[in-house]
């Protein structure tokens, strides 16, 4: 086996920069920022979870959910509602299905496969977290119905986060048009984000579930992107 390093070796080559460099070159600025903010989330759904274990949040949450239902009106309880839709398990199974048949259709093997793999580990991820914290949901605002399952983290913002957030990826990745990136991934947040707020402002979860379920969706989707970064590389290496 060759040595790689020897007495002479100069160390100054392996400095932080040119690392950096390495890194960059290898996966790219925007799939770096996707993993420091993966990291960053997963480091925050800890903190997070360790706190509503201890019952720490509680001010929070309160002090959110009063100050998002003081902007209530009957216009923005409609529109919130239909943003509450958009992010159901009967609506994102329906849309998810035609993304699915899109995909296979086009013979986008390995989007379909990494689509259907993302909503699947979602659901596994979400009841999995459900069931170990069994958080209460906290009482609704509007007479809007309570759904029967816990509270943390929230399911609406989790699923979104995952549907929404893995078809911006799959589909920009595959986009030669660097100009319509924007917009996808601009479409994709906005909806995530009202989405997450509509639980809250119905009063059907608290706002810390909300985020929960943002950082563990962000987790999920950064790691299905990679494996669809390393694919691609891997294929890529066979030609």
């Amino acid at each position: 086996m060759p040595k790689i390093f020897n007495n002479k070796t100069s160390w100054s080559k392996f400095s932080f920069r040119k690392i950096l460099g390495l890194i960059l070159r290898f996966f790219g600025i925007h799939l770096l920022i996707g993993l420091i903010a993966a990291i960053t989330a997963l480091v925050f759904f800890g903190w997070l979870a360790e706190d509503i274990f201890e019952g720490e949040t509680i001010t929070f949450d309160e002090t959110i959910r009063n100050a998002v239902h003081q902007t209530a009106a009957p216009m923005l309880t409609e529109t919130m509602k239909v943003f509450s839709i958009f992010g159901s398990t009967l609506f994102l199974v329906a849309l998810g299905i035609c993304v699915a048949a899109a995909f296979f259709y086009l013979h986008r093997k390995r989007a379909f496969v990494l689509f259907v793999a993302t909503m699947l580990g979602e659901t596994i991820i979400l009841n999995t977290l459900k069931v170990i914290f069994q958080r209460a949901r906290p009482e609704p605002f509007f007479d809007y119905a309570l759904p029967s399952s816990y509270s943390f983290p929230s399911g609406h913002s989790l699923s979104s986060f995952c549907f929404y957030g893995i078809l911006a990826w799959l589909i920009t990745a595959r986009m030669e048009n660097q100009k319509l990136k924007i917009p996808v991934w601009t479409l994709a947040a906005i909806l995530i984000f009202f989405i997450g707020l509509s639980r809250v402002y119905l009063g059907v979860h608290y706002p810390s579930d909300v985020l929960a379920g943002f950082a563990a969706g962000l987790v999920w989707v950064v790691t299905v992107g990679f494996g669809d970064f390393f694919l691609e590389r891997r294929s890529s290496s066979k030609i």
